[in-house]
Order: C-alpha cells, then structure tokens, then sequence
C-alpha cells in the first residue's frame, strides 16, 4: 500500500508538471512553448522552386539538389521556422512548405538567397570588367592568384562561424568571419594591393547597404589574411546576414515556379472549435464511463483526462515540437479511442471475477493480468503500423500528413498504455482495504450481480 502510495504521488507531480507545460495552450508555464500548428491549420507558404542545372555533370546532379535540399533545410531551421516540409520532387524541383508565415516574399529572401558576398574593387566605367555600378562608382571582382588561376574573393571562403558583436570603444556593430586556408591566401594578395582604398561588399546584384541606406565599402587599412569585419549594418541586418552566411549556402540556383499562400483549411477559428470539441468528447465519455462501469469508470475518466495533458505535453517538449495538422488530430483523437478500449477491456476481466466470487482487491489484479495480454498485442500491432507508416511518410512518399497521422497515434498508444495500466491501477488500488472496497456492486457495470 505504502508503494502505491508513492506511485500516486509520482503521478500526481507528474500530472502537475505536465499541465504547466501545456497551459496555456499558447504558451506554457513551464518551457513556455505553443503548441505548433501546421500549414492547414495555421496557414503559410507554399513554393516550388526548380534548380537550373545546366552547369552541373549529370552524374553530380543528384548530390547537388540533395545539397540544396540541406542548405534550405539548415536556413529555415536558423531562422527558427517549425517543422518545414521541405522535399525533392522530380529530377530537378523541390517544394517547401513554411507553417505560420504568410509574407511570400518575406519567404523567398529567406530561402532563395544565395547567401555568397562578393567583393569588388573600383574601376572605370569603360572596363569591360565592370559587374556592378553604384553611387560610388563602377566595380568589377576582387580578383587573385589560386592554384595558378585567378579567382573571385567571395564569402563562399569564410568558415560557417560568423558572430555579431560590437566595437568595445564606438559601441558599432561589427559582424566578424574568419577565412579559410584559400580564402586568406586570396585575401592577403587582395588587400594588401587595395591598402588606402575601397572594397566594395555586394550581395547578387546589389551593393550592400548599411541602415541609413550607404553603400558598405570599407578603405582598407592594412592587409586582411585571417578574420576580416564588416561594420556599418543595423543589428536586425548583421543578425540575418550571419545566420544566412552560417546556415549553408545554396549550391544550385533555383527559381520559384510556384508560389502560394495557403489559408487554414479549416478555417481560422477550428484550433479554437477542435479544443472545445475535445472538451466535449471527454466529458461525454467521462459520462460514460461513470454511469456505465462507476467507480472504475470514475476513475479511468480521471486517467484520460491526464492522458490528454501528457499527449499535449509530449508535443510541446519533442525535440523540435510536434507539429499538430489535421491528420496529427486525427492520430491523438484515434489514440483516445484505445485508451479506453483499454480500461474497458480491464474493467470486463474485473467484472467477471467479482462475478465468480473473489474481493475486489483480487479481482481488480486479475483484471489488469488478463486484460494486459490483450491490450499489449494491439498497442504493439498499431505501434508496428506507425513506424511502417513513419517510414512511407519520410522516405518513400515523403507526405507530411502522413508522417503527421503516424507520431501522433504512436506517442498516444504509448501514452495509452501508461495511464491504463499504471495509472487506473493506481486509483483502484487506493481504495482497497477501505469500506468502499466491501461494496462489490460499486465495482461493475449496470446490472452486475
């Protein structure tokens, strides 16, 4: 009983903690985290981008949109955008879905970028050399020896180990990179022919712009060979521009094809609507329960409403958070169904065995001995489909719902599994040895004799 005791007061701490991570739903006391909502629910963007490959070997083609696919992935996850769906299709297009963001264009900056500075060097206007023109003038590469080849000097040799800080003395924000062992060879040669003079910085087309709208283009002072910086940006640019640089470089170019924001499928008040009806659905099957098996019925209501605050929880503390979609509804609401199967499947062994005779105390360990036969083999049969389904949904057919549908019913049969059999156990066994326990007829269903 002592053990029991102490069982109860771990669930109940349990149960304590768990309810802070989830409520409220939009944050949480603990971790403080929303639960994360995926693009049919929340909305976002949709885009199809298509590489141009005409410049890669055909047989480095496959490597290459499998790097492009890593360095979207590695991007978006900096920026901190939830469980993207990002995934080839076809030889040479790849689709991502971004949940929660709706400025398209805010979406194609982030993904589309290739994320490579160059620098440029001042010349005349009549150099057919010339690849850019600003209020400064006309620029044409940095230009140096590698390998006996000249090459442009670009960020594609910094080390991914950007940092923002700021200058000790001025307060001025400085973003500082490192080059590699080619970069500083390209660097030093560079520099030191450019002492008293401008480097231009340029991002694809453009120049870039500090916050108040100038062309960077610091005069170089002295030879550059191994960390260089870059000053005259607004703290919110230096950031995303260290991330970009830090976050993979996108090696094939790609062209939106595509674009499309998405709206919630289910309109913008179903989160809101499905809370409620979950709501419902529980007090109706605690009503059930209650009326139909009552005081083990009472009990397992309790179970499962405990069980719904640990799925919740599990969603929000699962590396990188679970990403509810309507298919993800679909998988806890099934879940929910087993749990109960569960307790009822327990409670028929119990009242067989009042039935035939023997205390409660006896009859409710029989119960859970020979329902757990039962419950083990179909919690471990849908456990195999989930992971079969995982697999189809993250390698072979590569559909989010389908992977969405899968961790969510796996999470709740474990989770099933633990509140029907330890947790209403637990409950039951608190009232053996009391008068309650004297009272058979309170321990089966309607019409139990």
């Amino acid at each position: 009983m002592r053990r029991n005791t102490i069982v109860f007061l771990i669930i109940l701490a349990v149960t304590v903690v768990a309810a802070a991570i989830v409520f409220p739903l939009n944050g949480g006391l603990i971790f403080n985290k929303p639960v994360q909502l995926g693009l049919d629910l929340s909305g976002g963007v949709h885009l199809v981008y298509q590489a141009d490959l005409s410049g890669i070997p055909a047989e480095e083609q496959n490597s290459a949109m499998d790097s492009d696919v890593a360095a979207i992935t590695q991007r978006v996850d900096a920026f901190g955008v939830t469980n993207p769906v990002i995934q080839r299709v076809g030889s040479n297009r790849i689709i991502v879905e971004l949940a929660g963001i709706q400025d398209i264009e805010k979406a194609k900056q982030l993904i589309g970028q290739t994320a490579v500075l160059e620098f440029g060097e001042l010349t005349t206007e009549n150099d057919p050399a010339v690849k850019w023109t600003n209020d400064l003038g006309s620029w044409k590469p940095a230009m140096g020896a590698l390998n006996g080849q000249q090459v442009e000097l670009t960020s594609a040799y910094f080390e991914q180990n950007t940092y923002v800080t700021a200058n000790p003395t001025t307060g001025a924000i400085v973003l500082v990179f490192k080059w590699s062992s080619d970069g500083a060879k390209l660097s030093q040669e560079i520099t030191t022919r450019l002492i008293g003079k401008q480097l231009g910085i340029f991002s694809g087309n453009e120049g870039l712009k500090a916050e108040d709208g100038h062309f960077i283009a610091p005069v170089v002072q002295e030879a550059i060979s191994s960390t260089g910086e870059i000053t005259g940006l607004s703290q919110n640019d230096a950031t995303t521009l260290s991330k970009l640089l830090n976050a993979g470089r996108i090696p094939v170019p790609l062209d939106p094809v595509y674009e499309q924001t998405v709206s919630p499928i289910a309109g913008a008040h179903f989160v809101e609507l499905a809370f409620r009806g979950a709501i419902i659905a529980l007090i109706l099957v605690f009503l059930f329960m209650a009326i139909y098996y009552k005081l083990p019925g009472v009990l397992a209501g309790i179970a499962l409403v405990i069980y719904a605050i640990l799925n919740l929880a599990v969603y929000k503390i699962w590396p990188g958070s679970i990403t509810l979609t309507l298919a993800g509804i679909a998988g806890f609401v099934t879940s929910m169904g087993m749990a109960v199967d569960a307790n009822v499947l327990i409670f028929e062994r119990m009242k067989e065995e009042i039935r035939s005779g023997r205390t409660v105390g006896a009859s409710i360990e029989a119960g859970f001995k020979r329902a757990w036969t039962a419950i083990w083999d179909t919690a471990m049969t849908t456990v195999i489909a989930c992971v079969i389904l995982l697999i189809l949904g993250n390698s072979v057919i590569s559909s989010g719902l389908i992977s969405g549908f899968a961790i969510t019913l796996l999470i709740g049969v474990v989770l099933s599994m633990i509140t029907a059999i330890t947790m209403t156990r637990t409950f039951l066994r608190l009232f053996i040895g009391t008068s309650i326990a004297d009272k058979p007829e309170i321990f089966t269903t309607i019409g139990g004799k």
